[in-house]
């Protein structure tokens, strides 16, 4: 049986301390005005998108579990699965742009920073626990829904699209960071 590619998890760790660090400088740059703002080419506001680009990271947290299980399935399992997701990606837009509406009132910038840093250190912790072999694990992604998705991601190129996502939506930001 063929060793898995050894996985720099130090990378992983750094980009996401980068981000939470960005992270909280856009929630120290933002006032009131700034949060209600709308984003560069999008239809939510500043504080809607800072929530959607911490969803990125809770999304990782959920996803880690179905790609675990889904690697120990037969392949055509999360191919099926995936093609089955990807049919429906115009209601998931939908369902994506008004999550993040609402989520951005139930975890406001208020308490953002905090989810993000609880957030950050569970995928640190969980990341460390992580064998070689848990991180080549992998399944089919649906790619309609996320331009970040592959059609097939290993655990370890989950744990880097958080990040991804992050940097991504981060350019779309209107909060000028000084």
């Amino acid at each position: 049986m063929a060793q898995p590619p050894t996985i720099d998890r130090e990378a992983l760790h750094a980009e996401m301390e980068r981000a939470r660090t960005e992270f909280h400088r856009f929630l120290g740059a933002a006032d009131a005005e700034a949060l209600r703002r709308r984003t560069d080419g999008t239809r939510w506001t500043n504080e809607q998108m800072l929530f959607h680009m911490l969803f990125g990271y809770f999304l990782v947290r959920a996803l880690r579990v179905l790609v675990v299980g889904m690697d120990r399935a037969p392949r055509w399992c999360s191919r099926s699965f995936a093609g089955a997701l990807n049919a429906t990606t115009r209601p998931f837009h939908t369902v994506n742009y008004l999550a993040s509406c609402a989520g951005a009132t139930v975890i406001d910038h208020r308490r953002a920073g905090r989810r993000f840093d609880r957030t950050v250190a569970a995928l640190h912790r969980r990341l460390d626990a992580e064998t070689d072999t848990d991180l080549a694990r992998g399944m089919h992604f649906p790619p309609g829904w996320d331009p970040f998705f592959k059609r097939y991601m290993t655990l370890a190129e989950l744990y880097h699209y958080a990040t991804v996502h992050f940097d991504f939506h981060q350019r779309q930001l209107t909060i000028d960071r000084g």
